[in-house]
């Protein structure tokens, strides 16, 4: 074997190691957001739990307030009943179907939350109280999950956009970018919090 020979299968050897990790980094970086689109489904499940107590708790003050916990109850039946199909496929279409239920169910408890303002008796009952924490404490949690899901997204099309990879991505399975995880909210969250004495 002469010294060209040599040289050649070294740099056909270092070539397919590079596209080897070109396709393990792929792989990696889509296992991270799907990895964190589950940390986002665990917490919607466990907000759309939380939801129905809210809702029972609440009937008995105000009845008269049927269609506000209906539209509550309903969005909420609606997002979960998204939310396990977003899990099974996570494309771009059913992320944005998903981000649309729940835009519709953070208005409905918006709704409720005005609502509740008028019944000094139930925002002052205990078990309302715990389950308004929990429900916010969960809030806290999806948008810290979104973030997480978010930062994997941008970190994966990045990569998959990014010379070479962008050359060998569709090859390797990976025809189309992620998509994020956006909620209506997001103008809020950028505002700065409004504090009056």
């Amino acid at each position: 074997m002469d010294v060209g020979t040599i040289i050649f299968l070294v740099i056909v050897v270092g070539a397919v190691f590079y596209v080897v990790s070109i396709y393990n980094s792929l792989v990696t970086l889509k296992n991270r957001h799907e990895n964190a689109f589950s940390q986002i489904e665990v917490q919607l499940k466990r907000r759309y739990d939380l939801i129905p107590n809210l809702v029972e708790t609440a009937k008995g003050y105000m009845a008269h307030e049927k269609e506000t916990l209906e539209a509550v109850i309903q969005a909420r039946n609606e997002a979960s009943a998204l939310l396990s199909g977003v899990a099974a496929t996570l494309t771009p279409d059913a992320i944005q179907q998903l981000s649309g239920a729940e835009n519709a169910l953070q208005g409905a408890l918006g709704r409720m939350n005005i609502v509740m303002e008028d019944y000094p008796d139930l925002k002052a009952n205990e078990n309302m109280m715990q389950l308004s924490e929990e429900l916010t404490t969960t809030e806290n949690r999806v948008a810290f999950s979104r973030q997480a899901f978010n930062d994997a997204v941008t970190a994966y099309n990045t990569y998959r956009q990014s010379f070479p990879p962008v050359f060998f991505a569709t090859m390797f399975g990976h025809p189309t970018d992620a998509s994020l995880l956006e909620f209506d909210d997001s103008a809020q969250i950028q505002a700065a919090p409004k504090v009056s004495f």
